[in-house]
């Protein structure tokens, strides 16, 4: 890896970035000094997001961004080195979480967070891989959850793609190593618009009580943060964020 390549002010793309976790990292990014070219869907909230930044002296830039479309997710990346000349890092943030218990069949459900969750680190992963290789390093910090470790009641379909993201990163990290980081970033019980997605109700209410304790968003922020702050040669492979007054 070049060792010029990962130090000091980085250029980092940033999926789901117009709330949230993906928010409160792209704000923490820019704070320190890197350049963040920043994706979502709704491009209204990113445009605001990008004029606080630039407000504040950071460098950041847009564009829309659908994960679940492949090419969508190459023209995000391209985009990025466009704007910049490179793609040191890509958080991989985007997810849904339209919690539901098996039995109520929501199938439709289960498919946009196969596609969004999983597909959507995939196909951030094929993008940004090869341009990453032919510049001589950068780092993939991929967002799953603490579902990624257990399961529970309504979650299971959820949960499932959150292990998958644990075993695509560690797949990577195995695959890459020497030359490309990867950090895994699971958070517990975080502020975010997750919820918003549950229809079933009583998944909503179970939610409700599941999440009367939660993380700041600027928490998990902090944390890819720290992984994306260390040298060359140290990569950070796993973080696990709880609230200290919850068990799960």
């Amino acid at each position: 890896m070049k060792q010029t390549a990962m130090t000091g002010a980085r250029t980092i793309a940033v999926t789901g970035a117009s709330s949230g976790i993906g928010e409160a990292t792209a704000r923490r990014l820019a704070a320190d000094g890197h350049r963040v070219l920043l994706g979502a869907r709704r491009t209204d909230r990113l445009e605001r997001l990008v004029e606080e930044i630039t407000a504040a002296g950071g460098t950041a830039a847009f564009r829309t961004l659908d994960v679940t479309d492949a090419a969508d997710v190459r023209a995000f990346v391209d985009a990025t080195v466009r704007e910049y000349g490179r793609i040191d890092a890509l958080v991989n943030n985007a997810g849904v979480m339209p919690l539901s218990p098996l039995a109520a069949l929501r199938t439709e459900e289960w498919d946009r967070m196969i596609d969004v969750n999983v597909r959507g680190v995939l196909h951030g992963i094929a993008a940004a891989l090869p341009v990453m290789r032919a510049q001589g390093g950068g780092h993939f910090v991929n967002v799953a959850s603490i579902g990624a470790y257990e399961v529970s009641p309504t979650a299971a379909v959820y949960c499932a793609t959150k292990y998958a993201v644990r075993a695509i990163s560690d797949g990577l990290r195995q695959e890459s190593a020497g030359d490309i980081r990867v950090t895994l970033v699971s958070p517990g019980v975080t502020e975010s618009e997750l919820a918003d997605s549950i229809s079933d109700p009583e998944a909503r209410e179970a939610m409700k009580a599941y999440r009367a304790v939660a993380l700041p968003a600027s928490a998990i922020a902090d944390a890819i943060a720290y992984a994306v702050a260390q040298p060359p040669q140290v990569d950070v492979n796993e973080i696990v964020v709880r609230p200290v007054a919850s068990a799960r």
